[in-house]
């Protein structure tokens, strides 16, 4: 794939606006042959859990849920960020398809290269 884009994602259920325009991105950037990953930390971290994109559809958008799901199958990655999500005590055996739990290096070594970086 030539070329790598990074999405960083910091709201949580708090701004589903962002969220959603945040997935609507990456998958733009898959869709073009970029090696994608939305990295999720703080409150973001909260979207790798099954079923927390359930409800939210903002108007003009799909729904995240659908955003986030075509993302995964389209090859996008999903890395949430290991503190932040113990912080939260949340479930790894709930995690979204596309996601795998990792540590700050993971991210530094992504965008290590130059990779482009958008954050919301």
């Amino acid at each position: 794939m030539p070329g790598k884009f990074c999405i960083s994602l910091t709201c949580g259920n708090d701004d589903p606006d962002r969220a959603t325009v945040a997935f609507v991105v990456a998958n733009a950037a898959v869709a073009s042959d970029k090696e994608t990953i939305v990295f999720l930390s703080t409150e973001g971290v909260r979207w790798s859990q099954r079923g927390s994109a359930d409800a939210v559809h903002e108007e003009g958008f799909a729904p995240l849920k659908e955003l986030m799901a075509n993302f995964a199958s389209a090859g996008g990655k999903i890395l949430v960020c290991a503190p932040c999500f113990k912080k939260r005590k949340l479930d790894e055996g709930r995690l979204v398809d596309g996601a795998v739990i990792v540590g700050g290096a993971k991210l530094v070594e992504f965008l290590s290269d130059g990779a482009p970086s958008i954050s919301y």
